[in-house]
């Protein structure tokens, strides 16, 4: 799996990387560490942007469909991506992680398998291209 098939003919996702915790943990501690979001630099988070979103003063546009707003922003280390709900993607040099950390309003959210399963559950793999969801 790519994390954004359109940037890069690299595999980005990187091998996930669980400590092992000695035998005979405590079962609890060990479900309580299995039900955390995932953190750290290996992790990849998604932002939902309903709004406008301007780059120095710039508005962004979708370049295939012409979309203004409704964006989804992907967090992958220091790359931030801008997902259109027609399914176009792209590196947005322009956002920085402290830039996409200072959008974060509800540090909760919900954990997807992978990055496809949750642009398909968010409405971002092109099934709502040209519509806008308030």
């Amino acid at each position: 799996m790519t994390l954004v098939p359109r940037t890069t003919d690299r595999p980005t996702e990187p091998k996930p990387v669980l400590p092992v915790l000695p035998a005979g943990t405590d079962p609890l501690l060990q479900l309580e560490y299995e039900t955390q979001p995932p953190s750290g630099p290996g992790a990849t988070r998604c932002l939902s942007h309903p709004r406008e979103l301007a780059l120095r003063g710039i508005p962004v546009m979708c370049t295939a469909c012409r979309a203004r707003r409704d964006w989804l922003l992907i967090n992958h280390g220091r790359n931030v991506w801008v997902c259109c709900r027609c399914s176009n993607q792209w590196l947005e040099p322009e956002i920085s992680r402290a830039d996409f950390d200072a959008l974060i309003a509800i540090p909760d959210g919900t954990t997807y398998p992978s990055v496809e399963q949750g642009l398909t559950a968010l409405g971002f793999d092109g099934a709502f291209a040209g519509t806008y969801l308030d």
